[in-house]
């Protein structure tokens, strides 16, 4: 993938445009991914005529190494003869200045830039990089239509008065909940005696409910009612009278001697 001639004409624009900003007349060149020259353009002419080709030569050195050129000049100036060397096999196209920097569309590099001619230290490569933004910057989503939150709409109930919240919410069936309350505790006294606890009353057994009829009593098993025993009681006594009309005897009494009367004395 190579930069295509309408991406190159968009940075050299943008970065004229910079260059007149900072009235500082430069040099510009764009070079593809191989090096290879697409778009130049000197503004100081027909003074300059160096700055040419130094422009030319940080855009290749960029693609090269696929960094700007300020960072290979700080590893690459340790090395002996580094840049001879290569400026000899290049033809001329190295060189280890600031103002040079790869372009890139997507993560891949497609070509170089490189400025030249700056009238104020770092001032190329801030015109370089003023260039790039129009490739690197992020596409931004279109803005969309703002649309107001619609209200939400309660239900209305006609010939009612405004309920607050807690009262339609027992309005539809739900019971408040009332907190237990529990008893307080009072000790034992003279006048509070310990009440006794209540029986509980036999539960009798409810034939409508499922029972095995088979278990139930038989007439002659069931209780009988209070009037019955008494008039079995009853009958009982005068069967007992008409049998013995002096069912008691009275034992407990002891004959008493009786006292002389006087004129018996013989």
């Amino acid at each position: 993938m190579s930069i295509s001639i309408d991406i190159a004409r968009k940075i050299l624009e943008a970065s004229k445009q910079r260059a007149r900003e900072l009235r500082s007349p430069v040099s510009i060149a764009i070079v593809d991914a191989g090096g290879h020259l697409v778009l130049f353009e000197r503004m100081m002419s027909p003074y300059g005529w160096a700055t040419g080709n130094i422009s030319i030569a940080k855009a290749s050195t960029a693609v090269m190494f696929n960094q700007s050129t300020d960072s290979v000049a700080q590893w690459g100036s340790s090395i002996p003869g580094f840049a001879s060397s290569l400026a000899e096999m290049t033809h001329g196209n190295f060189i280890m200045a600031a103002g040079g920097w790869p372009i890139r569309v997507n993560g891949a590099t497609v070509g170089g830039i490189g400025v030249s001619g700056g009238n104020a230290p770092g001032r190329d490569d801030e015109i370089a990089r003023a260039g790039l933004v129009v490739v690197e910057a992020p596409r931004q989503a279109p803005p969309q239509p703002y649309v107001p939150p619609q209200p939400q709409q309660q239900p209305s109930f006609s010939g009612l008065a405004p309920q607050s919240p807690a009262s339609s919410f027992y309005a539809r069936g739900a019971a408040p909940q009332q907190p237990q309350q529990t008893p307080s505790y009072t000790a034992p006294s003279a006048s509070y005696p310990v009440q006794p606890a209540p029986e509980s009353a036999p539960r009798e057994p409810n034939y409508s409910e499922n029972v095995n009829y088979a278990e139930r009593p038989a007439v002659s098993e069931q209780k009988s009612f209070p009037q019955e025993q008494v008039g079995q009681e009853q009958y009982r006594n005068e069967e007992t009278a008409k049998a013995d009309p002096f069912p008691f005897q009275d034992t407990t009494r002891e004959e008493q001697p009786q006292a002389e009367q006087p004129g018996d004395q013989s």
